[in-house]
This record gives structure tokens, C-alpha cells and sequence, in this order.
């Protein structure tokens, strides 16, 4: 299995990191966010002065054969139709992306559909979509170490060509329903808190995609080890983004989170590396059920609350700017002592 080399930010710059923030001309952490974020940057950095480098955000699409269960309102086509949008640059996470100047990585990891030969769309299929976990163990376990592989070489590439934050987004319907069975089997949050309306379900429709969940958590008989919950119930679109993650974490480079499938993904990488948190920045709080408790257990604070459920990397690109401004403000702002300011405070 592959296997990761994570280490946590050395401290020894903390207090010069701090000294240069509480110096900066305002009251003592009265910019709040601004200066945690900009803490946390030059900590992963190790720089006085933190830069922000041809940011990034990965799109990894593939299928899941708990899709055939009913418990998506969308259908498992419009994974591939949606695959179509963000090479067309019709998808909303595409508006964002070109707004906040962020690079986009499209790779095929097992859409269950045959794509003809796209230069923007990164082939790395590994099956035309996952096992239905309702029955069966969603992948074995070479197609788990081919995907954690294939989400850390994406990842590789960014960081060749100068990246230093990245982001992560998801395709695949059906995915909301694996990040529940992650949730629950990792955290020990009943299942029912665990399950929302994904793409847009009725109550009707929720009902149903528990008591199907419910089912599969029945006849699941494994030991709950985070690699065997991963492979049993995850998507090949989310092992990727668990390999991306931990590869950026081991080239210390600033994650981005996005919703509930991407903190689901941390969720697994922290299990296997706890470390990483360090690295992660986690852009909002979505309006999937579960996402809020989820981030309470990870300990982790959302930039922003607006609402969204998207995915795709939205949320995380759409915090962006509240990243930058955290930058901005220990690059730019002048220090009492240069703008010739009595400290007040």
C-alpha cells in the first residue's frame, strides 16, 4: 500500500509568525479569521511572508453501483453529462474557478461511460463505476491503491508546475450516499444523522436512501479499519481525492475543503495520517445533512456559511478570497513602527 511521509508544521517560527501579525496596525486580533488563516499559512509555509501560487482545483468523476438503488434523485447519466459541463465550461464551479483564477483538472476515475478522446479530460479510469456496496464491497483492493495512487500523482503535477493550494472536487451520483457510510463507520454518528438529500431528494426519497444504507450497514461485516471502510463503501472519485490530499499534505501545500464528500475525504485521511489537518483549510459549511456534525468532529471551523450543496470544489473556491485577504493582510499591512502609529492596544 502506498504509504505517505507527514509531518506537522515546525512551531519554531510560531512566535515571530505571531509577534509580525500582533504588530501589524490594529487592535490585537481584531482582523479574527484573517489572522488565524494567515497563521496557519506561514506555519505550513514556513515564511514570514506566505505566497499564494497558481492555485488549482481537482475534479476527480466516477460512478457508484449503489447509484442502482434508488437513492439518488439523479439519474447516473448525468455523472458523464456533467463531466460534458466542466470540459465546457458551463459547470458552476467553472464561473468560480475562472473568478477566483483558479486552474481546473478534470480526470475520468471510473465514469461508467466511454469517453471519446478529450485533451482537457485526464483518462484515468480504473472501472466504469464502483460495486454496488448494498451487496458487495464497492472496489478491491488494488483498484483502492490504484486510485489513493492516481490522486497523488494529479496532485505531483500541480506542484510541478508551481501550485501551492489545491482543491478538491467531486463528481459521481451516489457519492453523498458512500461519504454517509464513511461518516458513520468512522465517527460513530448514528446513520440517520448522517444521511441528507444529496442532489435534491424529498423525505420520501431520504427515507428510502437510509433504510437502503441501513441495509448495507447490516450486511457489512468488516472491522471498521479506515482502509476497509474506504474500499468497502467509498467511490474511486473519493480514494483519489484521500491519495491527492495526503501527497499535498507531504509536499506541504495548502488543501482547500470543500462540502460534505471532501470532508468525508479528510475524515479518511486524517485517520490514516493526522497530521494533515494542519494543511487543511475547510471553505464552508454546506447544507448536507451531516456536513456541520462532521466538521464539529473534526474540530474544524468553516470560512463561510451560504448555503451551498454543490460540490464540485465550489465551496472551497468560493472561500478563496478570504484566503487571500489572510495573505494580503500580513504582506501588506504596514506595522505600527512603519506607519509611525503609537500601538494601541
Amino acid at each position: 500500500m502506498i504509504s505517505f511521509t507527514i509531518e506537522k508544521p515546525d512551531t519554531a517560527i510560531r512566535k515571530a509568525l505571531q509577534d509580525k501579525i500582533d504588530n501589524l496596525t490594529k487592535p490585537k486580533g481584531s482582523l479574527g479569521m484573517l489572522e488565524t488563516l494567515a497563521l496557519q499559512i506561514g506555519l505550513i509555509q514556513q515564511n514570514l511572508s506566505p505566497v499564494l501560487n497558481k492555485p488549482v482545483n481537482i475534479i476527480f468523476a466516477a460512478d457508484h453501483g449503489i447509484a442502482d438503488e434508488g437513492v439518488s434523485k439523479s439519474p447516473k447519466e448525468v455523472t458523464r453529462q456533467v463531466v460534458y459541463n466542466f470540459l465546457n465550461g458551463g459547470a458552476g464551479v467553472c464561473f468560480l474557478a475562472r473568478q477566483h483564477g483558479f486552474g481546473m483538472k478534470i480526470i475520468d476515475a471510473g465514469v461508467d461511460y466511454d469517453f471519446p478522446p478529450v485533451p482537457e479530460l485526464i483518462d484515468r479510469k480504473i472501472r466504469k463505476g464502483t460495486r454496488n456496496f448494498r451487496y458487495e464491497p464497492a472496489m478491491t483492493v488494488p483498484e483502492m491503491e490504484q486510485a489513493l495512487q492516481t490522486g497523488a500523482e494529479m496532485v505531483e503535477v500541480c506542484y510541478r508546475e508551481g501550485t501551492n493550494v489545491v482543491s478538491f472536487g467531486e463528481m459521481g451520483i451516489g457519492n453523498t450516499a458512500a461519504s454517509s457510510m464513511w461518516m458513520t463507520c468512522l465517527t460513530d454518528v448514528p446513520l440517520t444523522e448522517c444521511v441528507g438529500a444529496g442532489s435534491g431528494l424529498d423525505r420520501d426519497g431520504v427515507r428510502h436512501k437510509c433504510e437502503v444504507l441501513q441495509k448495507a450497514l447490516a450486511n457489512y461485516t468488516g472491522d471498521r479499519s479506515v482502509l476497509h471502510v474506504m474500499r468497502y463503501f467509498g467511490g474511486y472519485e473519493m480514494v483519489m481525492a484521500v491519495g491527492g490530499m495526503l501527497r499535498a499534505a507531504e509536499l506541504k501545500m495548502i488543501i482547500l475543503v470543500d462540502g460534505f464528500i471532501m470532508t468525508n475525504c479528510v475524515l479518511a485521511a486524517s485517520r490514516l495520517y493526522p497530521e494533515i489537518i494542519s494543511y487543511c483549510i475547510f471553505g464552508h459549511c454546506g447544507d448536507e445533512a451531516g456536513h456541520k456534525r462532521l466538521l464539529d468532529h473534526i474540530g474544524a471551523t468553516p470560512l463561510l456559511s451560504l448555503g451551498l450543496r454543490l460540490g464540485e470544489g465550489s465551496g472551497s473556491i468560493c472561500a478563496y478570497p478570504v484566503v487571500a485577504s489572510a495573505v494580503r493582510m500580513i504582506n501588506e499591512m504596514h506595522s505600527f513602527q512603519q506607519a509611525s502609529v503609537t500601538k494601541y492596544f
